[in-house]
């Protein structure tokens, strides 16, 4: 048996060599060809070694490709592209939602109003201070669409923030804003003007607003918060520019003063809305009339000072409307005067009324300039301090402060404010 296994092994080896030599005996070719070429020009390929080896020519398949629709016409339809009419470019397309059976149409969000998701090293150096300092600001808690442009900026010094001073929870419920309520928020934190200041110093932006939510549980309405923030600011960082977004302080004017000369660059309040929509658009605490008394109230405490209000479109305003609210702001020297698009923040807010599109921001920008303000920013994506450091600084504050010169405005501590408010 053993004997018949080793015969039977070595019949196997000695044909398996067999096999292996006349495969290597098989001369190989050296060159690949194309199963579309011919035979003969593949047995010149071979003999002819020294030939160089000639260019596939071009298919007709591939004629027809190059000479074919690019992508560009695939993505177009083959259409050649026609300007658009105003009407054509502005009109606003609907869309069926909900589950079958109960589908209703909304309309989709204009072109003019879509932003890009928030990115870049501004952005999330700011975002990681915020947390790490336990600061907010409205650009969060108010879901404010343009984040990315201002929290990024062109520039580090060109960046802009919006500080939310006094906590996240505010006391009022206005139905166009998202930030939340409570009648009882928490206590105000003592150390927040020093970490504000201290977080405006790293950041090392060119303007800061400071806003904060109403505080109605506290006897000053936080007015004096406000104030020490600014003071500390200005301190650590004396050329930053500083807007105050300031509540109504429930119409306590001496309040309102006390603010106006800590040493901002400007004294913002917004009336939101004209005045015969404000009961609908507003808390009942707050009045368009209570909103010019602080406007005017701030202009005499400190006269050389830039006060501002800012605007929503889109409410259910009438033109004589608007024309009405902007006479009663010239008539108290506000400066500075914003139009901005309302955006729905959720489905428990009040409806939009209307998309007004970019045309007619653009014509009450200009009404408004004819009226004499000093400066207005107009436009669907427009807030109260949008783009504050690249428009707003450029076209007044720098030409005040070249006009001006020095400023006469020193302050040294809060207490010399309140002292000074006091006695006025």
């Amino acid at each position: 048996m053993a004997a018949s296994t080793h015969s039977l092994r070595c019949l196997q080896a000695s044909s398996s060599r067999r096999i292996s030599q006349s495969f290597l005996s098989v001369p190989l070719v050296s060159s690949r060809h194309y199963a579309t070429t011919s035979s003969d020009s593949a047995t010149s390929n071979i003999s002819d070694k020294s030939r160089s080896p000639s260019r596939r020519p071009t298919t007709t398949f591939k004629d027809k490709l190059n000479a074919g629709p690019s992508f560009a016409d695939f993505v177009s339809g083959g259409a050649k592209e026609e300007s658009l009419s105003p009407e054509e470019a502005y009109e606003l397309k609907t869309a069926l939602v909900g589950p079958a059976g109960r589908k209703k149409e909304m309309t989709r969000l204009p072109s003019w109003l879509k932003t890009p998701i928030p990115e870049g090293e501004n952005f999330k150096r700011i975002k990681k201070d915020l947390r790490g300092l336990n600061l907010h600001t409205v650009c969060e808690e108010a879901r404010c669409p343009n984040i990315s442009d201002c929290w990024g900026g062109s520039s580090k010094s060109a960046a802009t923030a919006t500080i939310m001073l006094m906590g996240d929870t505010c006391t009022r419920g206005c139905r166009f804003c998202s930030v939340k309520t409570s009648r009882a928020p928490p206590p105000l934190d003592p150390h927040e003007p020093e970490k504000t200041a201290e977080a405006l110093r790293r950041w090392g932006l060119g303007y800061v607003v400071l806003t904060s939510v109403d505080r109605d549980d506290l006897v000053d309405g936080g007015a004096r918060h406000f104030a020490e923030t600014v003071i500390k600011i200005k301190q650590r960082a004396p050329n930053i520019l500083v807007e105050c977004l300031t509540g109504d302080y429930a119409g306590d004017l001496d309040m309102v003063a006390l603010v106006a000369r800590s040493g901002l660059d400007v004294y913002a309040h917004n009336v939101e809305t004209v005045e015969a929509l404000t009961p609908q658009v507003r808390d009942r605490r707050a009045n368009f009339q209570q909103s010019i008394r602080v406007l005017q109230a701030a202009k005499k405490a400190k006269p050389e000072l830039i006060t501002k209000t800012s605007i929503m479109l889109g409410l259910g305003e009438t033109d004589e409307q608007l024309w009405d609210t902007l006479r009663q702001l010239r008539a108290v020297d506000v400066d500075v005067v914003t139009f901005g698009q309302y955006m729905r923040p959720t489905k428990r807010h009040m409806a939009v009324h209307e998309y007004v599109t970019p045309d007619r921001f653009e014509l009450w920008r200009q009404r408004a300039l004819d009226m004499g303000f000093l400066y207005c920013a107009s436009g669907p994506l427009v807030r109260s301090s949008y783009k504050a450091g690249e428009a707003f600084i450029e076209n007044v504050l720098k030409k005040r402060r070249s006009g001006a010169g020095k400023a006469d405005d020193q302050t040294v501590g809060v207490e010399n404010v309140i002292t000074d408010g006091a006695a006025a």
